[in-house]
């Protein structure tokens, strides 16, 4: 792990928030290849779940909204993790999470026994002290609207993307009146006041949540969550994810969240462990009902040809960018091992022991379509200026039809070569002097460093 987020600062993916100011817990700022990755997930999500799709519709909610969405959720009252402060530095912990990294199961368990089992084990903080009370702390960031700071401007920045679609759903279901069953799909931030921000990007305080709202008939949820939850896996499978690290957990009713009848949660085996990748829930007549309860608005949906009316039942599939981001460099992640004159490739934490044994180069293996750039152009000597004026001439004829085309003159060629495979970049694309002969390139593959010669027209 640590020699992945070591590139991602290294090599423009991913800086601390605020570094420049010494930075902020739990905030994390997209470099120019960080955001070309992460735009890269985001339309793969929406090619696949929107675009493709004739039953999918794509809304953009505000992110603060009026409090009583977060009131008629339940957020206000339940959205809340067990705090325990550290009585001599006053640094704040999950409790979950000490228990946990003391080795015991907090799943299934109540506020109450963990704060009983805190206190018969006498648990410390990290630092070997004393802790205080247990309290429950609520994650929603507030703030106020308008110019009077007092109890009657107080808002929230939202905690999830999910209720903005389930306020929308009326307006969809006016405007356009979609066929049940329909969903509706949101990419934007969230914001929780994490207690313990930490694994990289993978706990923040700011993220990105690809969201979907399935609308439809009580009758076919079942049917229906299955075909999401194998959606779900082929798409994960098609952006490179190992097969192998990828788990089901069914999730006991203990421990759902309390508008959910069922929900099963995808896990990846990360280098921090199995943690939770995403979710997907069914969420029943829940939110809708409580919309309808608290804003006094008519949710039904009248089956099309039927006077048949019903407050649809929700599927909810649900995963957050920077972790899905975090899974995907992961299994990108690879580095070379030469043993015995011979190159072999192998994720960096299963490199073979023995003295025969060294490092070999870094290569990030990301499927192409996800890579930050397509290619990478460069003259084979930077100080020749027919190498240079007919590289340029390659790149303004890719750049134009694949945008993410990368420039590089820097260094000799081994070192750019190493430099692409690092960032993840499929082909580099070599003038040399037999190109101003015979119009030919060199294409060099990243994932075996295999070279052929393609003429520039066939490019």
């Amino acid at each position: 792990m640590d020699e992945i987020v070591s590139l991602c600062k290294r090599r423009g993916f991913i800086f601390p928030g605020s570094e420049v100011y010494g930075g902020l817990a739990g905030t994390w700022d997209f470099g120019p290849l960080g955001v070309m990755l992460k735009r890269n997930i985001e339309n793969s999500f929406w090619q696949t779940f929107v675009e493709s799709r004739t039953d999918m519709y794509g809304v953009d909610a505000a992110i603060i909204m009026n409090p009583k969405v977060w009131e008629a959720s339940g957020h206000v009252a339940t959205f809340a993790d067990p705090l325990v402060e550290d009585l001599v530095n006053r640094k704040r912990y999950r409790l979950d999470h000490l228990l946990e990294e003391a080795g015991f199961s907090v799943q299934g368990l109540t506020f109450d026994a963990m704060c009983d089992i805190m206190k018969r084990e006498g648990l410390k903080s990290p630092d070997g002290n004393a802790l205080g009370e247990a309290r429950m702390f609520n994650m929603m960031f507030s703030t106020h609207v308008g110019p009077v700071v007092d109890d009657t401007s107080v808002a929230y920045l939202r905690p999830e993307t999910a209720q903005g679609i389930f306020t929308n759903y009326k307006n969809v279901v006016d405007t356009l009146y979609p066929d049940l069953p329909f969903g509706l799909a949101q990419i934007g931030k969230a914001f929780r006041n994490e207690i313990s921000p930490r694994d990289f990007v993978f706990r923040s305080r700011e993220f990105n949540q690809m969201e979907i709202e399935y609308f439809c008939d009580p009758n076919d949820w079942e049917r229906l969550f299955e075909e999401w939850l194998a959606a779900y896996h082929k798409w994960l499978l098609g952006l490179g994810l190992d097969a192998t690290k990828i788990h089901d957990l069914e999730v006991p009713a203990e421990d759902r969240a309390h508008y959910s009848k069922r929900t099963v949660d995808i896990e990846f085996d990360y280098p921090i462990g199995r943690k939770e990748l995403m979710g997907i829930a069914y969420r029943t007549d829940f939110d809708l009902q409580n919309i309808q309860r608290v804003s006094g608005k008519n949710m039904e949906y009248t089956i099309k040809g039927t006077n048949k009316k019903l407050v649809p039942h929700v599927i909810e599939p649900s995963i957050g960018v920077e972790r899905l981001m975090m899974a995907v460099m992961c299994s990108a992640y690879m580095r070379e091992i030469e043993v015995g004159g011979d190159n072999s490739t192998a994720g960096s934490s299963n490199a073979p022991a023995g003295g025969a044994a060294k490092a070999g180069r870094v290569v990030l293996k990301l499927p192409e379509f996800l890579a930050p750039y397509r290619f990478c152009v460069s003259p084979l000597l930077k100080n020749k200026p027919e190498l240079v004026a007919k590289a340029r001439e390659v790149f303004a004829g890719l750049k134009k039809k694949y945008g993410n085309v990368a420039w590089d003159d820097n260094g000799n060629i081994g070192k750019r070569y190493a430099k692409q495979d690092e960032i993840g970049t499929p082909k580099c694309i070599v003038i040399d002097f037999d190109t101003l002969e015979d119009g030919t390139v060199t294409v060099r593959n990243r994932d075996d460093a295999s070279q052929i010669r393609v003429a520039i027209s066939e490019l």
